[in-house]
């Protein structure tokens, strides 16, 4: 059979293009890619880079940035909803609070306090991201307590996941309510709270002899030993202090809920986690670094403009909200700075002095177009290497082109506003850098 010109020029183009493409990309996303663990970004951009790989070499970034969109929008709305239960006084509302990065007495908060203060199941969404919805649910320490009419009463359907808290020892209740709850296959985790109210009255009793290691350990033991009393397999616990969750073990259940929640609920956890430490820091710029994929190509492929001194067209709306999202998320807003700063003690200026990119409010299309420009001007070999391995300039060219430096810019934008939230966080919390 003859090959047509127009076929063979295809051809070309697929031989040529893409392998072309794919090694500037890797040479954009190498560093970042390789910090990455196995779990999640690798299995994602995977998926991505087949799909991206297919429209670039048909020339068809417009179709495959519909298909992402609805990924796109999917990954940004999810709900996810979790209920916090155990007894009366275990500090349900003030860890339902401390998951919000709100204070108890701060406006919004829920209410606290040492007799049961929430009587039906009582929804809290986040201040940032409204498809967060953390819910403070009645107490379980009645003498009349039964699970099944328990989970009946609050909706048990309604959520992803429980946390069921206790302030000293768990109880045959919460052993029952774990059991209910894992039945009807949902997910469940044990927080013993008040931790740090057991370290310091270990500490006024034994001075001489005090471990925080030794105390902790005995906790967790006698948690461990307490439930599997009550029938609970390989139980988890986690011990935790509301008042500071930068401590103990709140990051290995952040780090449990990565590997357990499905991918889009993942993201939404993890990116209304608050910013606490340096650790979840790297953990939302990883969870960033995979979503850029998907807004580049998404940004690149629909409803894209000419960016006037570039030789791409972009969606510029798309990524001016994108940036404003990006600093929300890493705490680089007004409200959270302030928020940071009352609470620190400090004043908000002192937060701001040592921020070098540009605050949420401050992002405009205009400043997108001049981030644009200044990464097409930092990739003139990456430009030419897209041009020169197409034969006949088409829209695959300025497809690949118009990825490839809207992604150049969301990472560079990425890593500056991630260094800026690092340097918040050594200010307000006076770390050590190295940590």
């Amino acid at each position: 059979m003859r090959v047509s010109a127009v076929q063979h020029s295809q051809e070309l183009t697929q031989e040529l293009a893409f392998p072309s493409l794919r090694q500037g990309l890797q040479q954009l996303a190498g560093a970042d890619m390789a910090s990455q663990s196995s779990e999640g970004i690798i299995k994602l951009s995977r998926e991505e880079l087949e799909a991206l790989k297919a429209a670039f070499e048909e020339g068809n970034l417009t179709g495959v940035a519909s298909r992402l969109q609805e990924m796109l929008e999917s990954l940004e709305s999810i709900q996810l909803d979790m209920g916090i239960t155990g007894e009366t006084g275990a500090g349900k509302s003030s860890f339902v609070n401390a998951l919000r990065g709100l204070g108890d007495e701060d406006v919004g908060a829920a209410r606290t306090g040492v007799v049961e203060t929430t009587r039906e199941p009582t929804p809290y969404q986040h201040p940032r991201y409204p498809n967060v919805t953390i819910w403070d649910l009645p107490g379980i320490g009645t003498p009349d307590f039964h699970p099944d009419s328990y989970l009946e009463q609050v909706g048990f359907s309604h959520y992803d996941i429980f946390f069921i808290i206790a302030s000293h020892c768990f109880t045959a209740n919460h052993a029952a309510l774990a059991r209910h709850i894992q039945a009807m296959d949902k997910s469940f985790y044990f927080v013993r709270s008040k931790v740090d109210v057991d370290l310091d009255s270990s500490l006024k009793r034994r001075p001489s002899s005090y471990s925080e290691v030794g105390v902790l350990q005995e906790i967790r033991q006698n948690c461990l030993e307490g439930l599997q009393a009550q029938g609970i397999r390989s139980p988890q616990v986690f011990l935790l202090s509301a008042f500071d969750l930068s401590k103990y073990d709140f990051h290995l259940l952040g780090e449990t809920l990565e590997r357990e929640l499905s991918y889009h609920k993942r993201h939404a956890f993890l990116m209304a986690l608050p910013n606490i430490s340096l650790h979840i820091l790297e953990k939302k710029k990883a969870a960033m670094l995979e979503h850029m994929w998907l807004v580049s190509t998404v940004a690149c492929g629909i409803h894209a403009t000419p960016i006037p001194g570039l030789l791409i067209s972009c969606d510029v709306d798309v990524l001016a909200r994108t940036l404003q999202g990006y600093c929300k998320g890493f705490g680089l807003d007004d409200d959270s700075l302030e928020k940071l700063a009352a609470q620190m003690g400090q004043p908000v200026e002192q937060m701001k002095a040592v921020i070098k990119s540009p605050l949420a409010k401050e992002i405009s299309n205009i400043l997108v177009v001049q981030l644009l420009l200044q990464a097409g001007s930092e990739a003139p070999k990456l430009a030419k290497e897209v041009l020169s391995s197409v034969p006949l300039l088409g829209s695959l060219a300025s497809g690949a082109l118009s990825f490839a430096t809207t992604y150049k810019m969301l990472r560079s934008f990425v890593n500056a506003v991630a260094a800026d939230a690092q340097r918040v966080l050594i200010k307000a919390f006076n770390l050590d850098a190295k940590k």
